[in-house]
């Protein structure tokens, strides 16, 4: 177990870690591969570069959940929900931006910004690349005065 790792509140039920403790959650055991089951491969496709474009900024742990697949370094920063041909998600950012990318913004406390956006193609995905890194820092807590180290980061689960 990492540093990293000890730092974080373990739910007792599922075993999934997070920056809080006793954090809302719904309990589960899901795969990655239900999510793309009877999709279309362009779609599974925007997922493996929406990854790819989010491991540019370090490791992450990927969750597969029962509606949405998150991202998480410390805490959670992005998520996807596979849609039929499409795929929705939002980066959380620490500070608001108004962006033709997203199409809403939903702003939870003054340094946490939910960035919704949508994939139809892998230039979509590409339009994210300015945000990402900085989605992964509020991930790792940075915009709160934590700091990872690549020694800390997460082992990613698929």
């Amino acid at each position: 177990m990492s540093r990293r790792d000890a730092d974080l509140w373990e739910c007792p039920r599922c075993g999934r870690g997070f920056a809080n403790r006793n954090q809302s959650h719904a309990c589960g055991t899901w795969t990655l591969d239900r999510h793309f089951d009877g999709r279309p491969t362009h779609v599974r496709a925007l997922y493996e570069r929406f990854l790819a474009l989010v491991e540019r900024s370090g490791p992450v742990r990927v969750l597969p959940e029962k509606t949405r697949i998150a991202f998480q370094v410390r805490m959670s920063f992005a998520q996807l929900t596979v849609r039929r041909h499409w795929v929705l998600g939002h980066l959380v950012l620490a500070r608001r931006v108004e962006d033709a990318r997203f199409h809403k913004v939903e702003s939870f406390s003054p340094r946490n910004h939910a960035h919704h956006f949508r994939l139809d193609e892998a230039e979509d995905v590409d339009r994210l690349a300015p945000f990402v890194a900085e989605a992964y820092a509020v991930g790792c807590q940075a915009h709160l005065g934590r700091a990872e180290t690549a020694d800390s980061a997460p082992s990613q689960v698929r």
